[in-house]
């Protein structure tokens, strides 16, 4: 949508006092507080460090920040901790990539150097504003550490990997005051803004009053000067404190992703939101109505903490972004560790990336589907396959053939009979407590059924990502699980069993399962993306070329692997 010609002059006119040197980034980094660190393990002293997954060589990384395309160039900014494997004094670290999956890393972006930024440059989003230039909205702590947003520009709009960004003299753009009643120390995390009806700019921030969630919202005609609309965009009551909110549109029919900006009847919203709380990222699809500026979740969208989420393991923070070049809506996500604080500063690095995953809404209109994105599939070698293999009560088949630490597997079962299916007790409908109390050893009608990864030889340790399948009150209902039970002989590890349950209907057509494993990190898809698992183990045992691949059948009823193919993964340039 084009903007009025006055807010364009004024953008220009900032960019040219920016780019020209009327306020520049401090030459070098603040001060930080000396943090008590370790020396680096030696590479063949790190098991667990991923081959594909992102993640810096050292030190502590959390939320994805600003993720973007610029001149074919894909960007990904993230929360980063230059001085130890702990979180703390943050700076926006950068890296570059033309294909998503192999990075180049560059200086930090986004530093503090500002009385509004100088305790840390926290969480925010990037902004395509007219004529292709982008835009940085984040949190800064000011010096009474409070949270307050800034903005930030690149200096030279002719490099396509934005080495160098310059800060607005007019920072702080939105803050706290005792008439916008705003909590400083619960707003943070600003959205990529959208344009509305009226031309003008909107971006929402998360916030909270008491235990109510908040999205706050400001409008702004130039980018520069935001004022706050008297209604937030929307708001929960009992989830507590919303970080990294997100709001984008996706359209009612088809995969292609759609600009954030886009409205109309062919396109439903989504809102997630990062529970302070649990740490979990929920989301809600539903209408974006123009005339009151409001967001209205469809009445079978649940809020909170029962309602769907991205992924129902490790997975928080998350950010999208429209990739214009390829049509779509990229999902970036950061999963933290499971190991100790002591480990993590052992091995000097703490967090990584998920896998880009594409988003587009359900046919039934009421869920996303996510898929890791295409370009994954370059790093795929030495393809192994089986097909129409019946795997009896307690068989285990070895996947033979590949590199078990750092593969990607897609299986598809079929279910021929249910008669032998238990029925779904009441104090099965939680999905995580249904697969805490029934891992993959405990014997069942139908299932457990799926594969064990990063398996040890004699199998004392191994992670399990299988399914059930109960007879609910009309229809069979499928049971996903990701069991970290037995991953790791390491006592110190945090083993939480995962799950969720799937919209599929096992009598009609096939259950599936594609698993992205690289050495501490299980990214696991269920049913072509209707639900995500992501886990982090760390065996003791079965690690490098001493981890296994197995498929495995603990049910009474035979099921059939109507097809598993299964890659030896390269390792991604990223460091």
């Amino acid at each position: 949508m084009p903007m009025a010609s006055s807010s364009l002059c004024f953008i220009s006119l900032l960019c040219f006092l920016l780019c020209h040197g009327a306020l520049k980034l401090q030459a070098s980094h603040h001060v930080y507080t000396a943090q008590a660190s370790r020396l680096l393990l030696h590479h063949y002293e790190q098991p667990y460090r991923t081959s594909y997954h992102f993640q810096p060589p050292k030190n502590w990384i959390n939320d994805p920040n600003g993720p973007m395309i610029y001149k074919g160039i894909y960007h990904l900014f993230y929360q980063y901790n230059p001085k130890g494997a702990t979180w703390g004094n943050i700076v926006w670290a950068h890296s570059t990539s033309t294909d998503l999956i192999n990075w180049k890393p560059h200086d930090h972006a986004i530093y503090p150097s500002q009385p509004s930024d100088i305790n840390g440059c926290w969480s925010g989003s990037a902004t395509i504003l007219p004529g292709e230039k982008p835009a940085i909205l984040y949190t800064g702590i000011n010096p009474k550490n409070q949270q307050v947003q800034n903005l930030a520009l690149p200096k030279n709009l002719s490099d396509p990997y934005l080495r160098e960004w310059v800060k607005s003299p007019n920072n702080p753009l939105m803050a706290p005051t005792p008439q916008n009643r705003i909590n400083s120390s619960s707003f943070r995390d600003p959205t990529t803004a959208w344009l509305g009806h009226d031309g003008q700019w909107r971006v929402i921030i998360g916030s909270k009053i008491d235990a109510r969630g908040l999205a706050i919202m400001f409008r702004s005609k130039d980018f520069v000067r935001w004022d706050q609309v008297d209604h937030p965009l929307h708001y929960a009551d009992g989830t507590g404190m919303w970080e990294c909110p997100d709001f984008f549109p996706v359209a009612k029919n088809g995969r292609a992703g759609i600009d954030t900006s886009v409205n109309g009847g062919h396109v439903k919203h989504v809102l997630k939101v990062s529970l302070d709380d649990t740490k979990h990222d929920h989301y809600t699809v539903g209408t974006y109505d123009l005339k009151k500026d409001i967001y209205v979740p469809d009445k079978e969208s649940t809020e909170g903490y029962t309602g769907l989420r991205y992924d129902y393991g490790k997975y928080y923070a998350s950010k999208t972004f429209f990739d214009g070049q390829k049509k779509r809506r990229v999902l970036w996500g950061w999963v933290n560790e499971s190991s100790s604080v002591d480990d993590d500063m052992k091995k000097g690095w703490s967090g990584v990336q998920a896998i880009p995953r594409a988003v587009w809404l359900d046919a039934s209109g009421k869920q996303l589907i996510q898929w890791p994105i295409a370009e994954i599939q370059k790093l795929r070698k030495d393809k192994i396959k089986l097909r129409n293999k019946v795997v009896k009560k307690g068989s285990i088949i070895a996947v033979k053939g590949v590199t078990a630490a750092q593969a990607d597997v897609e299986v598809s079962f079929k279910v021929k009979s249910f008669k032998k299916a238990q029925r779904l007790k009441a104090e099965w409908k939680d999905p995580q407590l249904a697969c805490s109390r029934m891992g993959a050893a405990a014997m069942g009608g139908v299932g457990p059924f799926g594969l064990l990864v990063l398996a040890s030889k004699d199998l004392e340790e191994y992670t399990s990502v299988f399914f059930r399948v109960f007879k609910g009150q009309d229809k069979y209902v499928v049971l996903m699980c990701s069991d970290q039970s037995r991953s790791s002989l390491n006592a110190n590890n945090d083993k939480t069993t995962y799950g969720a349950f799937l919209d599929v209907d096992p009598v009609r057509e096939n259950i599936s399962l594609r698993s992205l494993i690289d050495h501490s990190i299980v990214e696991s898809f269920g049913s072509k993306g209707k639900a995500c698992i992501t886990a982090r183990v760390y065996p003791k045992l079965a690690m490098g070329d001493k981890a296994g691949l197995y498929a495995f059948n603990n049910g009474t009823e035979r099921v059939t692997i109507t097809k598993l193919s299964a890659w030896s993964m390269k390792k991604a340039q990223i460091s």
